[in-house]
């Protein structure tokens, strides 16, 4: 394993729900830790003694090359020996700025440290499972190894940055998780208050094949990869390795909330897709994102969300949690803060 404590490692979009992971995982192992924020970015969740704050300016090649070269401590050195691309969005008023932010701030990312006169030593992209799109069999788990063809436009704009970082020249790895909870997230948070309030939607007529991998094993995973020379150019899916029923879940959720009486309730496809319409179409009149819209719709249309993670297990990653403790501690920690 490497030295962690003369390594410096760059986190991007650390203010994130994710990236607040990235940074205490990394300070945790010990690294010399930088995080890119915005200037109006929440930083609460940044507050390991030690942090490094910069601001990153992903419209020019030249200024990421610049402020590379300029951080760099002394001549022969990278600014960062890593760099985990955590910056991104998972909403969007429409595919261009998916595109835009996803994909082509990431390319003039990469293109920009590769130019750098020490460049990283490696590049990690924190990317998706939606890159894929469906598994090629019903009810087959996902492998690495399907061609990749997105059903959506945020799954697009990630096999886009995923392609800007394979031909960036830099050495890569791209870690793609599946449904990403945990305490901080606020989409499963969404689905945790309607089951507290007696109310689990399910979508569709049969069973939802669901796969789930909590925050805080993202980032374990992402720097336990950082330290394994042959995961270099290579692409790795995560999740906890089970699979789950959205019943299952709804019924799990029931239980750790404590809730007597929930009514489980089927929607037809096409009520969904009605109001994921009415969710896009709101959101383009107000300039709001809505939470329901057309993206939004295949990933509750798609019945089979299962992947197949043993690559990753085979390197030696355990994941801490199974969905059980993972939700436990979301639900906790979201009474705690007033959220339930």
């Amino acid at each position: 394993m490497l030295n962690a404590t003369t390594k410096r490692v760059l986190i991007t979009g650390a203010s994130g729900f994710i990236g607040g992971y990235l940074a205490e995982e990394a300070y945790k192992r010990g690294y010399e830790v930088w995080v890119a924020v915005r200037k109006n970015s929440n930083r609460s969740r940044l507050t390991q003694p030690g942090l490094h704050f910069i601001e990153i300016d992903y419209r020019s090649e030249k200024a990421v090359a610049r402020l590379a070269n300029e951080t760099a401590p002394t001549a022969g050195e990278p600014a960062w020996h890593y760099v985990i691309h955590n910056a991104g969005i998972t909403k969007a008023k429409d595919a261009k700025e998916f595109v835009r932010i996803n994909a082509e701030q990431t390319g003039r990312f990469a293109r920009g440290l590769a130019a750098a006169a020490v460049p990283p030593e490696l590049f990690l992209l924190m990317s998706s499972m939606g890159s894929y799109g469906p598994p090629a069999g019903a009810y087959e788990p996902l492998k690495s190894s399907q061609q990749q063809k997105p059903a959506n436009a945020y799954g697009k704009s990630k096999l886009l940055s995923e392609r800007e970082v394979t031909d960036s020249g830099l050495p890569y790895i791209i870690l793609q998780p599946t449904g990403v909870y945990g305490p901080g997230d606020r989409d499963y948070l969404l689905s945790l208050q309607a089951i507290a309030k007696g109310f689990d939607f399910i979508t569709g007529p049969k069973p939802q094949l669901l796969t789930f991998i909590h925050a805080g094993d993202v980032a374990r995973a992402a720097l336990f990869l950082l330290e394994q020379p042959e995961a270099q150019g290579k692409s790795y899916i995560i999740s906890d390795g089970n699979s789950y029923t959205d019943i299952e879940y709804g019924k799990l959720a029931q239980e750790l909330l404590q809730k007597k009486h929930v009514l489980h309730l089927r929607c037809p496809l096409g009520i969904v897709r009605i109001a994921c319409q009415i969710g896009e179409w709101w959101g383009r009149l107000t300039g709001r994102l809505s939470p329901l819209n057309k993206d939004k719709y295949t990933i509750l249309s798609q019945r089979n969300w299962l992947c197949d993670a043993t690559p990753l297990f085979e390197l030696g990653f355990t994941p801490k949690y199974d969905l059980r403790s993972g939700l436990k501690e979301t639900i906790n920690y979201a009474k705690e803060k007033g959220l339930l």
